[in-house]
């Protein structure tokens, strides 16, 4: 029989040690993913809200007593969690319609989810590092204050992703009374305050579980009470709208033997519509350029006109000069209206790269996918003796930088063509964030989508009429433009983003102050 040399006793008690870390350190990624995977169910379509507060408190539970590069980790996994399953939608659009190789989507969409992952390593890193080892001040103060000023920070750096902030799960709850008052980060700040008083009543004393209680109540019940408050007032005659969803296929849209067929579906479509004060199609309805379509798009105007419509349509127009081609939004009412959109989207309308690397990444099929961006302040639309705030797509997403065009209007429009991202989660998303818009302004918002979801919403974001998705139908539905500034509307996101920066400061100076007394072990600690 061979001999087999075993290592040391002291050493077998190392390794078998070594091991069990590992294992316990795996377990915990493992955790934290699945807790950010559940996240993705507390957005639309399923609106499982309450899950938008556990699976936070799980990850700040997990953060206890990590150290640093672990709870860096941590915060990784727990948002590439939330982003590979709440955006799954990508790939579809990417490798389904973008007809780009399935080997690339998949290295796309993990390069997006390692990119979000990497701010919520930060905050990892920040609340083990940096912040108070335990007590109502890291739970109620400095964590939900960072994580508020991270979904802001993506919100915009580097052109921004706003996509899953946790407040607009909150779209059908008492918190989205918060919106008008304080925007979508006032809402995430106030979920993030239930997460951590969550865990406080677990793991607080007496005096720390009272104002967890109190962090429960207080939040809610201001939200009930603010819903009760008209932001806005009416400043003109209630109008009539109709939205015209053509609901052409995103596989057959742009094939240019479909073009009279698409074409003659929207005149049909629009004539049935004739009558109402505006009618909306949605975005790029007519798949050509503007420049080629001006007899098409002047006729249909003329008949509308006669029966005492005015039109806006999405189109992709080209410069005179024929250099530059913009993502548009186009109002034939007294006179002709442009918007021009100014938020693209990085990859599918510009490429964010040096010009000569650009034909290795022109892999979508969208015909003009390299647009020039509109100018950052543009009048709104006058339409029906209104001034009307437009918007392309998922600028939507990005509500701040749309308040200087919003302050002015009495109605909001969005079209968009949401068929890119098929039969998902996507539709419903970007809905429940249309949804946020018209809260935080108290307008009512007008949304066309090529095959759904088209809807008109309330000032209170209240969903009042919705078209059935997937097929060629107008929706007509009643709107009141509407005057006067929500407290957001006025300030933006500043104060909630100041606020939320002085919290997390004093939560600084408190973690600072326990490591300087020696409490560096509490301050970190061990995972």
């Amino acid at each position: 029989m061979a001999r087999v040399d075993l290592p040391p006793p002291a050493e077998r008690q190392s390794l078998a040690t070594s091991d069990a870390v590992w294992s316990r350190v795996t377990l915990r990624y493992l955790l934290a993913a699945l807790a950010g995977a559940s996240l993705a169910l507390s957005f639309a379509p399923f609106g499982w809200w309450p899950v938008a507060v556990l699976a936070p408190a799980v990850l700040i539970a997990l953060w206890e007593r990590a150290k640093p590069r672990h709870a860096a980790w941590l915060g990784f996994w727990f948002s590439v969690g939330t982003f590979s399953v709440g955006t799954y939608w990508l790939y579809i659009s990417i490798a389904g319609f973008g007809q780009a190789p399935g080997w690339l989507a998949l290295l796309l969409m993990a390069g997006i989810s390692a990119i979000m992952g990497a701010y919520h390593a930060g905050l990892g890193y920040l609340v083990a590092r940096w912040l108070p080892a335990h007590g109502a001040l890291r739970w109620l103060v400095a964590i939900p204050a960072a994580w508020s000023l991270v979904e802001w920070l993506r919100g915009w750096f580097l052109s921004g992703f706003g996509w899953l902030a946790v407040g607009y799960s909150q779209s059908d709850t008492w918190l989205a009374g918060l919106a008008p008052v304080g925007g979508i980060y006032l809402v995430s700040l106030m979920v993030l305050l239930g997460a951590g008083a969550l865990l406080a009543l677990v793991r607080g004393d007496k005096r720390t579980r009272v104002l967890a209680t109190l962090a429960l109540i207080v939040p809610w019940s201001a939200g009930w009470a603010l819903t009760r408050i008209d932001w806005t007032r009416p400043a003109a005659e209630p109008l009539s709208v109709a939205i015209v969803q053509g609901a052409i296929p995103q596989d057959m849209k742009w094939l240019s033997e479909n073009l009279p067929t698409t074409l003659a579906r929207y005149r049909e479509l629009t004539r049935t519509a004739h009558g109402a004060d505006i009618i909306v199609w949605p975005e790029s309805a007519a798949p050509d350029l503007a420049n080629n379509l001006v007899d098409y798009l002047g006729a249909v105007a003329t008949e509308a006109s006669a029966r005492g419509s005015a039109l806006i349509t999405g189109v992709v127009r080209a410069s005179d000069d024929g250099e530059r081609y913009y993502n548009s939004v186009l109002a034939l009412d007294q006179k002709v209206g442009w918007y021009d959109k100014h938020h693209l989207v990085p990859f599918a309308e510009f490429f964010p790269v040096p010009k000569f690397v650009r034909r290795w990444l022109r892999l979508m099929s969208l015909p003009y996918s390299d647009f020039t961006a509109g100018e950052a302040r543009q009048a709104p639309l006058e339409v029906a003796g209104q001034k009307i705030a437009a918007s392309i797509c998922y600028e939507d997403a990005y509500g701040s930088t749309q308040l200087p065009l919003m302050r002015e209007a009495t109605l909001l429009v969005n079209v968009t063509n949401d068929a890119w991202f098929g039969r998902s989660t996507a539709r419903y998303q970007h809905l429940q964030i249309a949804r946020f818009r018209a809260l935080e302004t108290g307008r009512y918002l007008v949304r066309a989508a090529n095959d759904g979801v088209s809807a008109v919403i309330g000032p209170r974001g209240q969903v009042l009429a919705r078209a059935t998705e997937y097929e060629p139908t107008v929706l007509r539905a009643e709107v009141t433009p509407l005057s006067g500034l929500t407290p957001y509307a006025r300030v933006g996101n500043w104060a909630v983003v100041l606020a939320a920066l002085a919290l997390l400061l004093i939560g600084v100076a408190r973690g600072g102050r326990r490591r300087y007394d020696g409490h560096v072990t509490a301050a970190a600690g061990t995972l």
